[in-house]
């Protein structure tokens, strides 16, 4: 049995599971991983700072503070020896000076998984020739909208999250949930906050029972049945000060929380009720063109096999290129495989522009 085929029977008896509870923990978790190879390269602290095409992710209030008019934006990086891969693709645009808008796509997809169900033929001959392929992938459609309030400093924004999640054709379920955001800014103060599924993000889970229902009753297993799976809500606080250091040289810093309300989860602050993980970023920028970046966060304790806990945390690197319009993240997450979580490397480009001002140059060329 190939890795790939381990990956979707762990995913299926996962979600099976899942309906045991009314609201399971880490429910649409591909939603948690985080989007930007900024925000990853400092450990996700960046919830009060954010202010391109990825605020539709970690707070849809930074929309009001993009650059120039449209901005586009993707990101791609791999998990599991590149077996899982995510992906990210958005645009932005700013409606004026007080309102925008975006709209995004993510996925968390697993490709060409072997489906050997029909390998053995009516007459028990293994038949390779069967061998299908299909793939488990989540996507998330993100409606984003964000406006600038009266009082100074202050923006507020929200999204509508369409969910959709496929499992070939053994499994799917449809979504639906909202995300409420504000940021306030006070002379070099930066304050985020971001409430996930704030009314709880519902999915309707369908599974095509006659399909698995062989496989399951000679396993000894119970054919899943049709249900709702309910994401409770998650709050992500930021605050960060930008320390002005010469002309040229900024540097930037930012904690940030990142509050889940589904119950204790391995969490450096965690209760019956809620859990809390705690994280840390800097940024030193150099003319606002180049940046360095690192962060830490992903605090967890890590049972050893003589009963005793070992401290695990998650630190992360990377850099940053802004140039006439363009710019390039890149992040490498647990560096030193430090945290349990496996390193990746992460890209991401976007590119803002003035429609404006592209209308002039194609209307007359001489333009500049």
């Amino acid at each position: 049995m190939n890795l790939k085929t381990k990956v979707i029977i762990i995913i299926i008896f996962a979600a099976n599971s899942l309906f045991a509870q009314v609201a399971p923990k880490y429910s649409n978790e591909f939603l948690a991983i985080g989007i930007g190879g900024r925000a990853l390269a400092m450990g996700n602290s960046v919830v009060a700072s954010v202010d391109d095409i990825s605020s539709v992710y970690w707070n849809p209030a930074g929309l009001t503070k993009l650059e120039k008019q449209i901005e586009i934006g993707a990101m791609h990086s791999e998990y599991f020896a590149g077996i899982a891969k995510f992906d990210f693709i958005g645009v932005a645009y700013k409606i004026d000076n007080k309102s925008a808008v975006g709209l995004s796509m993510i996925r968390f997809g697993v490709d060409d998984i072997p489906n050997t169900l029909d390998l053995i033929d009516s007459d028990g001959n293994i038949r390779y020739d069967r061998i299908s392929s299909f793939s488990v992938a989540d996507y998330a459609f993100l409606f984003s909208y964000a406006r600038v309030l009266p009082v100074d400093g202050l923006s507020v924004g929200g999204n509508v999250k369409l969910i959709r999640r496929n499992a070939g054709d053994f499994a799917d379920a449809w979504g639906f949930g909202f995300d409420i955001a504000a940021m306030y800014d006070i002379k070099n103060w930066h304050f985020g906050a971001n409430l996930r599924d704030a009314t709880s993000t519902f999915n309707a889970w369908r599974f095509n029972q006659e399909l698995l229902r062989d496989v399951f009753e000679a396993t000894g297993n119970e054919v899943p049945e049709n249900g709702l799976e309910i994401t409770l809500p998650r709050l992500i606080l930021g605050a960060g000060y930008n320390f002005n250091i010469t002309e040229k040289f900024n540097l930037y810093t930012e904690i940030g929380l990142n509050t889940t309300s589904d119950g204790k989860r391995n969490t450096l602050l965690k209760t019956n009720l809620i859990s809390v993980d705690p994280s840390m970023g800097i940024e030193i920028g150099y003319s606002n063109i180049v940046f360095a970046r690192a962060g830490v966060n992903n605090f967890q304790q890590i049972p050893e096999f003589d009963g005793t806990n070992d401290f695990s945390w998650q630190p992360n690197i990377g850099i940053g290129i802004k140039y006439f319009g363009f710019k390039l993240d890149y992040a490498l997450t647990d560096i030193g495989n430090q945290s349990i979580a496996l390193y990746s490397h992460i890209f991401s480009l976007s590119y803002n522009f003035n429609a404006n001002a592209l209308l002039k140059k194609s209307d007359n060329p001489s333009y500049n």
